[in-house]
């Protein structure tokens, strides 16, 4: 059975904040790729923000969009090392 849209947005919001939360720039960040890791963090910082605002006006479809697009930005980022993540659970694919 497919999950309830408002529990799986909730459920999807909290993994993009927790993962943010767990995710660390791992490069320096005054070179290249710590300036690519920093990106990340701001474009999965603005996708949690961007839910936030559609959940508010009831739009859970793009909330649920949004949260799921910022935590790919941090799967993405942790899978090529510009993070330092939890290697065990649920958060990253690495």
């Amino acid at each position: 059975m497919p999950a309830d849209l408002e529990e799986k947005t909730d459920r999807y919001e909290g993994l993009l904040a927790e993962a943010l939360d767990a995710a660390e720039i791992a490069p320096p960040e005054e070179t290249p790729m710590g300036e690519a890791a920093a990106e990340c963090l701001e474009m999965a910082t603005s996708y949690l923000e961007d839910g936030r605002h559609f959940r508010e006006d009831g739009d859970l479809v793009n909330a649920l969009a949004s949260f799921s697009y910022g935590h790919a930005w941090l799967d993405a980022g942790a899978r090529v090392g510009l993070f330092d993540v939890p290697r065990e659970g649920h958060l990253f694919t690495v």
